[in-house]
Order: structure tokens, then C-alpha cells, then sequence
């Protein structure tokens, strides 16, 4: 397979979701990560969902194709023994703390000029966040939700999470290239509540909250500026409907019959349904209009009538209908493979989604515990086996055949 990243070797220090993501979407593209934990594994290594026998299935699938070692990091031989695997390798770190004396970027580029210290903070300051704090510090969840909700709805994608993961990754590149084009090393830190900052910025929230004299609403299910809203059929299927183009929307009236009754209903109110603006300033008309058609068709007629007309729509799934409909959302999908994960068994599982020259990285099963650590520490330190028995003998290491 084509991996772009093959010889680049980065040692992840970390925990929870983006910087574990990012070091899974780099494994993934062929760069080798080693995870380091302490000893028993990282605090995240039980977290829900579980498999029956206790493997978390969410460390399972943010740490896929990596190698694990154990390190007690709570002693100062034990960090001495990560740095020496930093400086002596790729010379390249992602971490989300700064508690570890050695491990920090000043320590790291004393030892080696050009190391990359990739980091991941709550908040500029320092000071810790996670994704459901920096949601409710950043608007979103009162924008979220029904229309007459009165409390705030957090989103249950750790939007900012993901973002930061991919974000500490593209910075991870920029500066393996820098390194490239000069020999020099540098610190790249990200900030969760940054990125939250960035995005609402980015998608012209900030700037309507200070140019604009009204405040923005709920809107439900409805999509801001555009048509857009689910609709439930008369068997109770719910399709989610967006016509974004005009091409789009005439499409959608001509799926569902009501191009003559939306046409008088545009003359009446002298608005013009090919501007997307007037769609979305009149969508609770346009909505009510068209749910009295999807509530006299079935699930089944309402697809086959959108099947043939150029708008953008899908049936809401649950994951279990998701994961049940394998036949042609996860068998035949290039981006997932059968694998067998230690402690939860064989299921299907996504590679990468980047797309190089053709081709995808399949999915490798997340390591357990220390399965890599004699094996690294061999490797890359050189050690013998006299000092991998004195480093577990001391309970600096505990090496994967401790645990079986």
C-alpha cells in the first residue's frame, strides 16, 4: 500500500481523542508511532463503549496500526528511558501534557536541536479544557436543539476533539518539513478552545454575533440559511432533505408534485424560490407544504420519488441499523476491513480515509498493553536482554509477556 509517511518514527504520549487521533491518522498514512503508557495502561484504556470481556472499544479505535510500550512514568528512569526513545529515534513527540520534566520540548532540545514537540492544551493559557467545556464556552450548544428549547444541547460528536486531533497532525507535517528544508527543530502546541474559536470564526458565527443587531436562534432541524429539515413518512421513516442549489430545489418539486402549489404559493407572497435566502426566510411555510406529501407516502415511495430527482437527501439510521445494513455500508466500502481486535474479537473497522495514488491504508488492530515493549526497546535503545530483565525486575517496564 502506499504509505507516504513510511520512515517516520513519533513517539505519542497521551490520552483521550485528538492526540491519539493523531498519531492514528499518521500510523495510518505509514509512519511509525510507538504509544507510550504507564504501567497497567493510560487512564483512557477503559473507557466506554466496552466489549463484553472489558476492552474499551473507543481506545481500540483511535490507537489502530501503532506499536504500545509500558513505562512507569511516575519514576524519573522511566521518563529518562522515553526521552532516550524521542532523542535517539525520529526526534519526533506528541504529547497533551507538560508534567513530565524530561519530556517537556525545553528538556527534549537540549539533547537534540531539531526535535519536534507536538502539544495539545486545554487552553492557551495552560489551562486544562475538554471538548464539553470548550462547547459550553463557545455557543454552540445554544444553537443547538429544538426550537423551544431552554437549556443548552451539547453535541454528542467531540467535534473540537476530532478538529484538534487532525489540526496537531497538518502541524506535526509542517514542521517534519521545516525540519526538512533547514535542520530545525520547533514546538507546535494547539489549543482545544482554540480551535472551537477558529471554527466559529471560520464559519462567520463571531462575526454575525458582532456586526449583527439580532442575535441567531434555534432553528431545530432546519439548516441555517438554506432549505433544509427532516421529514417523518406515513410508516414513521424520517428522511433528512437539503436543497442547497436551485436546481436542487426545483428537483425536490418536481419528486413530489408540488411545483404548480409552490409557484402560486410564491406568487402570493411575492418571493422568488430559486434565491436561496427567500427559501430560508419562508422555510416553515415550505416545510408544511411539503411534510403533507411525505406524510402520505411510505418510506419506500418517498425514496423511489427522490431516487430520480437531482436533491440531496438520507434516511436517518441508528448505529445498529447502520452496522446491520453491512451488506452494502461496510462490506463493500473501501474504507473498512474485517479485523480481529485483542479483547473484543473480529468486527469491521475503517482504515484511513485519505486516498493516495488510488489506494487506502486498511485498518490494524490496536495493540494491548506493552505489546511492543521489548521489541522497541531492543530496536531502537539497543538494549539486551540482562537490561530489559533489570528495567521490569526494577518496575520500570513490564513488557507483554508480564501480562500473559
Amino acid at each position: 500500500m502506499t504509505q507516504p509517511l513510511r520512515g517516520m518514527r513519533i513517539v505519542e504520549v497521551s490520552s483521550y481523542v485528538a492526540t491519539p487521533l493523531s498519531g492514528m491518522t499518521l500510523a495510518q498514512l505509514g509512519a511509525d508511532v510507538i504509544r507510550v503508557e504507564p504501567i497497567g495502561g493510560a487512564v483512557d484504556r477503559t473507557r466506554w463503549p466496552l466489549a463484553e470481556s472489558g476492552t474499551s472499544l473507543y481506545w481500540s479505535g483511535l490507537n489502530k496500526g501503532k506499536r504500545a510500550i509500558e513505562v512507569d512514568l511516575s519514576s524519573e528512569q522511566g521518563r529518562r528511558l522515553v526521552a532516550d526513545l524521542i532523542v535517539s529515534g525520529g526526534g519526533i513527540v506528541i504529547s497533551n501534557s507538560e508534567r513530565y520534566p524530561e519530556l517537556t520540548f525545553k528538556a527534549l532540545r537540549a539533547r537534540r536541536p531539531d526535535v519536534i514537540h507536538v502539544l495539545l492544551t486545554g487552553r492557551r493559557d495552560g489551562e486544562p479544557a475538554v471538548d464539553y467545556t470548550v462547547q459550553a464556552a463557545t455557543g454552540f450548544p445554544l444553537l443547538t436543539g429544538p426550537e423551544d428549547a431552554a437549556q443548552p444541547v451539547n453535541s454528542l460528536v467531540p467535534a473540537w476533539d476530532v478538529a484538534a486531533g487532525l489540526y496537531l497532525a497538518i502541524g506535526l507535517l509542517a514542521a517534519e518539513r521545516h525540519r526538512l528544508l533547514t535542520g530545525e527543530g520547533q514546538q507546535v502546541r494547539v489549543a482545544l478552545e482554540d480551535v472551537a474559536l477558529a471554527t466559529a470564526g471560520n464559519l462567520g458565527y463571531l462575526a454575525e454575533a458582532q456586526l449583527s443587531g439580532t442575535p441567531r436562534e434555534r432553528t431545530g432541524n432546519y439548516v441555517y440559511g438554506t432549505f433544509g429539515r427532516d421529514f417523518t413518512t406515513a410508516d414513521g421513516g424520517r428522511l433528512m432533505i437539503v436543497a442547497l442549489t436551485a436546481r436542487h430545489w426545483r428537483g425536490l418539486l418536481a419528486a413530489t408534485g408540488l411545483t404548480d402549489a409552490v409557484r402560486a404559493l410564491a406568487a402570493a407572497l411575492g418571493a422568488d424560490f430559486d434565491e436561496e435566502s427567500e427559501r430560508y426566510r419562508h422555510r416553515k411555510l415550505l416545510g408544511e407544504l411539503l411534510a403533507g406529501w411525505f406524510q402520505t407516502r411510505t418510506r419506500a415511495e418517498a425514496e423511489e420519488a427522490l431516487r430520480t430527482a437531482r436533491v440531496l437527501w438520507s434516511a436517518y439510521r441508528s448505529f445498529a441499523e447502520l452496522a446491520a445494513d453491512d451488506a452494502r455500508l461496510l462490506r463493500e466500502s473501501p474504507l473498512m476491513a474485517e479485523i480481529e481486535q485483542p479483547g473484543a474479537g473480529s468486527h469491521w473497522a475503517p482504515g484511513s480515509p485519505v486516498v493516495m495514488d488510488g489506494e487506502q491504508s486498511p485498518p490494524v488492530a490496536s495493540p494491548p498493553v506493552g505489546r511492543h515493549t521489548g521489541e522497541v526497546l531492543r530496536a531502537e535503545l539497543g538494549l539486551s536482554a540482562q537490561d530489559l530483565a533489570t528495567l521490569r525486575k526494577n518496575g520500570v517496564i513490564r513488557t507483554f509477556e508480564d501480562v500473559e
